[in-house]
C-alpha cells in the first residue's frame, strides 16, 4: 500500500512511499496487544516492595513471660505477628515481576500496533524529523497546524538532538529511535508519526 509523506518545514507533500503489507497491512488483534502490554508493562515494575520477617523485626529474644501457669496463652517472643510492632508473616518481598513472551509475538503484536493505526487513519510518514534550533514553540505551531495534540514520532537509528529537546518541552509528545518503537508508546499516543528511515527500518526489522 502506498502512503503520502508529509514534509514539518513546510507545507506539501514529500512525495509517497510503499508501506510492507506484511508489517502495516495485518488484522485488529487486541489479544495480542494485551499480552504485549502486559509483558512491557511488569518488566517495569520496581519489585522493591518490602516487610520484615520475624527475624528481622528489632526487639528481645526472650519469652515473654513463662510458659505455664500464667492462664494466658503460650509465648515464644515478642517480635511475633501477633504483637504491636512485630513481624510479617508472607508479606511481600523485593522480587522480578518480569515473564517470558514469545519473540514471535513479541514481534506480532508491533506489527499489530501499527497495523491498528495505519487502518486508523493515525499513521502519519514525515520526510525527516530535524530541528537545528531545537525550538518548542516552533514544533508546538506546526502540530497545531496538523491537529496533533498526541503524537509519538519514530525516527531512524539515531534522533535529531535538536528535534528531541524541542518536543521534551510539549506535553503528550515522545520521540525515540527506531529500535526503540515498543506496543506501549504507540498504543498510548494518539498518532503515529514515522520518518522515512524509521519505516525502512521497522520493515527491514519486522519482516
Amino acid at each position: 500500500m502506498k502512503i503520502d509523506v508529509v514534509t514539518l518545514d513546510k507545507k506539501g507533500k514529500g512525495g509517497s512511499l510503499e508501506l510492507a503489507d506484511s508489517v502495516f497491512g495485518l488484522p485488529s488483534r487486541p489479544d495480542i496487544l494485551h499480552q504485549v502490554v502486559r509483558w512491557q508493562l511488569a518488566k517495569r515494575q520496581a519489585g522493591t516492595h518490602d516487610t520484615k520477617e520475624i527475624a528481622e523485626v528489632s526487639g528481645t529474644g526472650k519469652k515473654p513471660y513463662k510458659q505455664k501457669g500464667t492462664g494466658r496463652a503460650r509465648q515464644g517472643s515478642l517480635r511475633s505477628p501477633q504483637f504491636r510492632g512485630g513481624a510479617i508473616i508472607f508479606g511481600p518481598t523485593p522480587r522480578s515481576h518480569a515473564f517470558a513472551l514469545n519473540k514471535k509475538v513479541r514481534a506480532l503484536g508491533l506489527k499489530t500496533a501499527l497495523s491498528d493505526k495505519q487502518r486508523e487513519g493515525k499513521l502519519v510518514v514525515i520526510d525527516s524529523a530535524a530541528l537545528p534550533d531545537g525550538k518548542s514553540k516552533a514544533l508546538s505551531a506546526k502540530m497545531k497546524e496538523m491537529g496533533w495534540t498526541s503524537a509519538l514520532f519514530i525516527d531512524g537509528q539515531q534522533v535529531d538532538e535538536g528535534f528531541a529537546r524541542a518536543a521534551a518541552n510539549i506535553k503528550h509528545v515522545d520521540v525515540l529511535p527506531s529500535q526503540g518503537a515498543n506496543v506501549y508508546d504507540i498504543l498510548r499516543r494518539d498518532v503515529l508519526v514515522l520518518t522515512r528511515a524509521a519505516v525502512e527500518q521497522l520493515q527491514a526489522r519486522l519482516s
